[in-house]
């Protein structure tokens, strides 16, 4: 069984025609959220057969209009694909994925290679491995850093653990979808780096809205603070990508403040002890209830509060 409260991707890839390139490899993808929908989309672009599955069905008109058939479940997707993406919330929803009646782990197939791209906690990734394993099947956790942009520009940062064998095999397919695709390690070193990151990207606009607080709460005007700070060395392209969002009361989200608080729980649970995250996670669940569905950096309205 899967645990609730955890994520994953999968890519499956059968080896039964070892003669085939991998742009003649068949795609299935599962979530088309803000994420899944522009990567999906790169590998249609790329030539990929791409057949996708989502729980809304009204969320693949976009991709069905670009060519890719659907499937009506997880099971039914992996038994007509070659190899299966997963990009979805957390680990509830991968549980679902693989382990519902009409889930991947349903399908009674082999030789297929799964790659889990949402982020979620390395423990899941580590159980869906080894019930993949058990079938014949071969999982991959590839969790990606970059937001909606870099997805729709194919500029995303892939982090990947378990085989170096999958890993070479399934790499051509996901540089399709990212500038840098890198093996980590072992099953489940892909979501201990992004949650690493996300660490240090809740930290960050934490710190970001503080500072900007700060200023302002001392007469500073907020597009001076930030003009200063885009042209220090502190600049970077978060900091002006959000503190424009700040300027222009823009806080659609293109990273949810609620991913960062469920991130950072993930990242507890994998033992953090040091104590800007513990103060980040303390942060960032204050202010889930309130602007959780908006961006990240609405948390300089919890300091308004």
């Amino acid at each position: 069984m899967l645990r609730a409260g955890s994520h994953r991707v999968c890519i499956c890839t059968s080896t039964s025609n070892k003669n085939n390139k991998m742009n003649n490899t068949t795609i299935g993808w599962i979530g088309l959220g803000n994420m899944g929908n522009p990567m999906s989309q790169q590998l249609i672009k790329a030539g990929y057969a791409v057949t996708v599955y989502n729980r809304s069905k009204d969320k693949a008109a976009t991709i069905q209009s670009l060519g890719a058939a659907t499937a009506n479940t997880p099971q039914q997707l992996l038994q007509q694909t070659d190899t299966v993406f997963i990009m979805v919330s957390n680990d509830a929803a991968i549980e679902d994925i693989f382990d519902g009646p009409t889930g991947l782990l349903a399908a009674g197939v082999k030789g297929k290679l799964i790659i889990n791209m949402s982020t979620v906690s390395p423990a899941i990734s580590k159980e869906m491995a080894a019930q993949c394993a058990a079938q014949g099947n071969v999982y991959l956790d590839a969790p990606v850093s970059g937001s909606v942009k870099q997805a729709q520009d194919a500029q995303l940062v892939i982090m990947v653990g378990g085989e170096k064998d999958a890993f070479e095999k399934a790499k051509p397919i996901l540089d399709k979808l990212g500038k840098l695709t890198m093996h980590i390690g072992s099953t489940g070193a892909g979501n201990t780096a992004k949650l690493a990151i996300n660490l240090l990207l809740g930290m960050h606009a934490q710190a970001l809205a503080e500072a900007l607080t700060f200023a302002q709460q001392h007469g500073v005007q907020a597009a001076d603070f930030t003009a200063i700070l885009n042209n220090s060395t502190l600049g970077n392209p978060f900091a002006k990508i959000k503190g424009e969002a700040i300027l222009n009361n823009n806080y659609q989200a293109a990273f949810a403040l609620k991913h960062i608080a469920k991130d950072l729980r993930l990242a507890k649970a994998e033992g953090f002890s040091t104590p800007l995250a513990a103060t980040a996670l303390q942060t960032y669940q204050q202010a889930e209830a309130a602007f959780g569905e908006e961006d990240i950096i609405a948390v300089i309205k919890q300091f308004a509060k």
